[in-house]
């Protein structure tokens, strides 16, 4: 049951046609909520994932979150046009450690808006933030319409930890977000201390390995049975 709170995901510049085929190819055997890649290769995701459930996710303004807003937004818009499901995006980093919290909330609002009915995670990168910053940006991602806060890119010096992911959540239930662990995630036991922090999605390129480890280890239901089931709470989400 672990796959139905996994993004495949494969984000390295490296990456080749051959690596994103078969990374699709895993997400259709392996029923996993999406894959996430790089916004170069969403036509070619939605094509192979055709008739499937599997989601194809990509990211704008990665991994650095500097882009202007504006470019952030375009960057949206044809990355649904190409069919993107969901995008995740990253947070102007710098405005929001200089406090310039209107910019902020004007960087996401316009990426929401690009989006349309597509749901918009929003990264904000806590290796870099201190606990009032992660909580200030959970406030700004709720006032700018995005749906879920996001730990980390993955290539930055730290990924997501359980004490992030508890305090996001804490926050995110106050406020009608959600949030996904990314960055890290390499094993089942740490998958599994996510979900039980609160994590309702969960960024990792080692998804096959994950799935292999709970059917070996016959856990998991434990941790689903804790929270809504991630197939109704998406589609509360896109509602």
């Amino acid at each position: 049951m672990i796959e139905r709170y996994i993004e495949h995901t494969l984000l390295k510049p490296e990456a080749t046609t051959q690596d994103i085929i078969k990374l699709c190819q895993e997400g259709r055997t392996h029923n996993f909520l999406g894959v996430c890649v790089n916004p170069c290769f969403v036509p070619l995701a939605k094509h192979l994932l055709a008739g499937t459930e599997v989601k194809v996710v990509t990211v704008v303004g990665f991994p650095l979150g500097c882009d202007e807003q504006e470019v952030k937004a375009a960057a949206t818009q044809q990355a649904v046009r190409n069919g993107a499901d969901e995008i995740d995006m990253v947070i102007n980093v710098g405005a929001l450690k200089g406090r310039d919290n209107a910019y902020v909330v004007e960087d996401i609002r316009q990426v929401v808006a690009a989006a349309g009915k597509a749901p918009v995670k929003v990264i904000i990168e806590t290796c870099l933030l201190n606990e009032e910053e992660k909580v200030r940006a959970c406030r700004m991602i709720a006032k700018a319409g995005a749906a879920f806060v996001k730990t980390s890119t993955g290539f930055n010096k730290g990924g997501a930890t359980k004490e992030d992911v508890a305090l996001l959540s804490g926050e995110a239930k106050k406020l009608g977000l959600r949030v996904k662990a990314a960055g890290g995630i390499r094993d089942y036991a740490a998958a599994k201390a996510m979900l039980e922090a609160g994590a309702e999605r969960l960024g990792c390129s080692a998804g096959v390995q994950l799935v292999q480890e709970e059917k070996r280890t016959g856990f998991g239901t434990e941790v689903v049975n804790k929270q809504a089931g991630p197939a109704e709470a998406d589609k509360e989400a896109q509602a």
